[in-house]
């Protein structure tokens, strides 16, 4: 897809990842730097108070959450680029985990679904613990995954790297050269 291919006109950058690697901090970051609007990720709300294993439903929710949050966000998107913190590839990176295979619904929208651009926030930061984080010491097990599955949609990213305001600067000029090439 050509940058700004989409219906809207709106450059839109994904920022996705294992666990642990600084997608939130990053997504929040580059919305203020860019003067413009972030999708959290809707699997943090959803998740924050279930007392039990989340099931197969559980993901299909988070993925119609999900899909929700991002089109009611869209029109609050300035400067023509809106911030993604994950996307529904992360449900089907679970799901697949967790219970073997992802629904077709799932699979169907990650096709028709178009990113911009994925900054891919890699491994080398030390691994926070959270009540929501369920795979510790898997990071690279699942940068692997991540890999394969932005391969599969013959996505364009870059890979994110570095330490504090580091990796923040460095997500940032991927954005900005993005965003230069797109004019």
């Amino acid at each position: 897809m050509n940058i700004r291919e989409n219906k809207r006109g709106i450059l839109k950058i994904a920022v996705v990842g294992p666990e642990s690697t600084g997608k939130s901090t990053m997504a929040k970051y580059l919305g203020e730097q860019l003067g413009t609007v972030c999708v959290p990720e809707y699997a943090r709300y959803y998740c924050r108070n279930l007392r039990n294993q989340y099931t197969l439903q559980d993901e299909v929710n988070m993925f119609y959450g999900q899909l929700a949050l991002e089109e009611a966000l869209i029109p609050l998107a300035k400067n023509n680029i809106l911030i993604c913190d994950v996307t529904i590839m992360t449900i089907k990176i679970w799901c697949d985990h967790l219970f073997g295979d992802t629904p077709q619904e799932v699979k169907d929208e990650i096709r028709n679904r178009k990113y911009d651009h994925y900054l891919l926030m890699d491994i080398d930061l030390p691994w926070e613990d959270d009540p929501l984080r369920d795979f510790p010491g898997q990071q690279a097990h699942f940068l692997e995954i991540w890999k394969k599955e932005l391969k599969a949609i013959e996505a364009n990213y870059t890979m994110i790297s570095g330490l504090e305001k580091e990796r923040l600067e460095n997500g940032l000029k991927a954005i900005k050269v993005l965003s230069a090439c797109s004019r």
